[in-house]
């Protein structure tokens, strides 16, 4: 039997990688979720992955600031990611910059397989440093979204999730008691 170009096209699965990433309080997740739910809506077959320390609003859902949930399956590794996405068309991946750095060969080896995956996290840590997997998977990103809060002092775009409290800890999982966006302007004030 032949195909057409139209029917080839349709049975080939692209696989990408696209990243949100941000500050605290950006809408990182929201927007994660959001696709994740036309993707659903499109009867495509969908995983979503947290890393499992990540438990503020719940152990097993990925929940954004404003409350909107999407049910996920909480990890400590991302290697183990690749037993659950055999039978997937698309991976959400919350709180990415929790994961460790194998996450950016998990990610291609997913896009390479033909798996569309969606990646949200936090760009920098409080202090400004490029956090975790998420410069390495900006840069093999099919598409990078960079998505903004606003600065609580001033009203510009936030550059940065500011802590706070006093905890030098690198990892502190936190809310708006631990953590205010700022301004680059504004938070070079705070040094």
């Amino acid at each position: 039997m032949l195909y057409s170009e139209d029917q080839n096209r349709e049975t080939h699965r692209r696989g990408r990688i696209e990243v949100i990433c941000g500050s605290m309080f950006s809408g990182k997740t929201e927007e994660l979720i959001r696709r994740l739910k036309r993707a659903k809506f499109a009867r495509q077959r969908v995983e979503i992955f947290k890393p499992a320390l990540d438990t503020r609003y719940s152990d097993v859902e990925v929940v954004s600031h404003d409350s909107t949930s999407i049910s996920s399956t909480p990890l400590d590794s991302s290697a183990i990611m690749l037993l659950f996405t055999s039978e997937v068309d698309v991976v959400g991946i919350d709180e990415a910059q929790f994961f460790d750095e194998g996450l950016v060969q998990v990610c291609n080896q997913l896009a390479d397989n033909g798996i569309r995956v969606i990646v949200a996290g936090l760009d920098m840590d409080f202090r400004g440093v490029p956090f975790g997997p998420m410069p390495g998977l900006c840069a093999i990103a099919d598409e990078v979204s960079k998505v903004h809060a606003i600065c609580v002092k001033c009203g510009q775009l936030a550059y940065i999730s500011h802590r706070i409290v006093d905890n030098e800890k690198r990892v502190l999982l936190g809310e708006k008691e631990e953590y205010e966006p700022l301004c680059r302007e504004c938070y070079n004030q705070t040094k």
